[in-house]
C-alpha cells in the first residue's frame, strides 16, 4: 500500500510541472482559433485621457534624462511626468519643460508602491490615468495613443509591450527572447483567448482610482508589487488588456551579475506570490470566470528554468521507472520548443537573437545560481543597476 501511494504522489508531482509544457501550445490553438471582439482594436481613440507618467529611480539617475527626452516626444500632449528620485541626487536633473515633476523623497523609501504613492499624493492635478516606467526605459511616440485604444473599449488596466532596448551581449539577447516568449503568452496570447495579461512591472497603465484601490492599503516590501497588482484586479473581475503596440523599451541584463541578482529576485516573488494562483482558480470554479480560471493557471507556473530542469530530472528519472512517461516527457518538451519557436516567429525578432540561443545552457546556469540567493534576494538591490550607453535607435 505504502509503494502504491508513493508512486501515486510520484506521478501528481509530474503532472504539476508536466502540464507547464503542454499549456503554452494549448492556449496557442485556442488563440488562433477563437475570435473575439478585442483581438483587433483599430482606429485613433476619441479621448484624450490625462496621464500621470510615473518615472520610478532608485540611487542611479544616469539614465533619467534619455527617458524624459523619450516621453517629452511623444505625440500626446495631455501628462505629468512625475520622477520620484528615491535615495538619488538631484542636483543635476534639471528640465526646461513644466510638464516634469521632480520629486526627491525626504526619507528612503526603498519600494516601487512606496514610490508610486509619493507622486501620487504630489499629484498636479487628478489624472485619468496612471502609466509606471522604469528609469532605464524608452517611451515610443505613440504609446499612450495605442493605449488609449483600449481605455476606449472600457478596460481598466492595459498592460503594453516591453521591447529590448539594448543587444550588445548574448545574456542581454538571451534576456529578450525570454521577454519575447512572456509576451506573446502572458500578454497577447492570454488576453485574446478572454484572460488578462500579467504585469510586467513598467509599461502598465491603469486607472488612477483602480490603482490606488488595489494598493492603497497593502504593505509590499521588496520586488513583486506587479504580481500583487494583478492578482488584486483580477480578483475584483477586470480583465488586463495587452497592447502590443504601446511599446517602452527597457534595458535588458548585459552580465552575469546583473543577471544572478535580477533572476533572484525575481524568483523570490514567485515563491512568494504563487499561492494567488489557488484562490483565483477556486474563484473561477466556483463563479466559472474564465478569466479568474486561466490567470490562476499561469500564476502557478514557475519559472521556465525551473520547471524545465524539473522536467529534465523526471524524464531522467522515469527512464528506470516508467518508459511510457519518458515519452509522454519527450512529447512535451517537444511541445515546448514548438511554442518557443512561434513565439519567436511571431515576434520576428533581431537575427542575432536566433544566434544567441546557443547561450540558453550557460544562461540557465547562472539562473541556478541564482537560486541559492533567493532568500537574500531583496537585500541585494533595490532596482537591477546597469551599465548605460548612449540609446541606439532601433528603427
Amino acid at each position: 500500500m505504502s509503494a502504491n501511494i508513493l508512486y501515486g504522489i510520484w506521478i501528481i508531482l509530474q503532472v504539476l510541472i508536466g502540464y507547464n509544457l503542454f499549456v503554452p501550445l494549448l492556449f496557442y490553438f485556442i488563440y488562433i482559433i477563437v475570435k473575439r471582439p478585442e483581438r483587433s482594436v483599430a482606429g485613433a481613440s476619441s479621448t484624450s485621457f490625462d496621464y500621470a507618467i510615473i518615472v520610478t529611480a532608485y540611487e542611479q539617475t544616469d539614465a533619467l534624462p534619455a527617458v524624459v527626452d523619450s516621453i517629452l516626444k511623444l505625440n500626446y500632449s495631455n501628462y505629468i511626468v512625475y520622477i520620484v528620485a528615491d535615495k538619488c541626487d538631484v542636483s543635476n536633473l534639471k528640465f526646461a519643460d513644466k510638464r516634469v515633476v521632480v520629486l526627491r523623497p525626504p526619507e528612503t523609501l526603498a519600494s516601487n508602491t512606496g514610490s508610486h504613492f509619493y507622486a501620487i499624493n504630489h499629484f498636479e492635478r487628478q489624472h485619468d490615468l496612471l502609466i509606471i516606467i522604469d528609469s532605464d526605459n524608452l517611451v515610443d511616440a505613440e504609446c499612450l495613443n495605442e493605449l488609449n485604444k483600449y481605455f476606449d473599449k472600457g478596460f481598466s488596466a492595459v498592460q503594453g509591450l516591453r521591447a529590448a532596448k539594448n543587444l550588445d551581449t548574448t545574456y542581454a539577447r538571451l534576456d529578450a527572447s525570454r521577454d519575447i516568449y512572456y509576451h506573446f503568452y502572458d500578454g497577447e496570447v492570454l488576453f485574446k483567448i478572454g484572460s488578462s495579461a500579467t504585469l510586467a512591472g513598467s509599461g502598465m497603465a491603469f486607472k488612477t482610482s483602480l490603482y490606488k484601490e488595489c494598493l492603497e492599503h497593502q504593505d509590499i516590501s521588496g520586488a513583486g508589487f506587479d504580481k500583487v497588482l494583478q492578482h488584486e484586479i483580477v480578483s475584483r473581475g477586470y480583465r488586463i488588456a495587452f497592447s502590443e503596440h504601446a511599446k517602452v523599451y527597457d534595458e535588458k541584463t548585459s552580465g552575469s551579475d546583473q543577471l544572478v541578482k535580477q533572476r533572484a529576485r525575481w524568483i523570490n516573488t514567485w515563491f512568494r506570490y504563487f499561492k494567488f494562483g489557488f484562490s483565483l482558480i477556486a474563484k473561477g470554479i466556483l463563479k466559472f470566470n474564465w478569466n479568474s480560471f486561466v490567470f490562476g493557471i499561469v500564476l502557478l507556473r514557475p519559472p521556465l528554468f525551473i520547471f524545465l530542469l524539473l522536467s529534465l530530472l523526471f524524464t531522467v528519472a522515469d527512464l528506470f521507472i516508467n518508459t511510457t512517461a519518458v515519452i509522454i516527457w519527450l512529447a512535451g518538451f517537444a511541445c515546448f520548443v514548438i511554442g518557443f519557436i512561434l513565439a519567436l516567429l511571431h515576434a520576428k525578432p533581431d537575427k542575432s537573437i536566433y544566434q544567441s540561443l546557443w547561450g540558453i545552457p550557460k544562461f540557465i546556469f547562472f539562473q541556478v545560481l541564482s537560486l541559492l540567493k533567493v532568500r537574500k534576494a531583496n537585500k541585494l538591490s533595490v532596482a537591477t543597476k546597469h551599465t548605460y550607453k548612449q540609446p541606439v535607435n532601433d528603427k
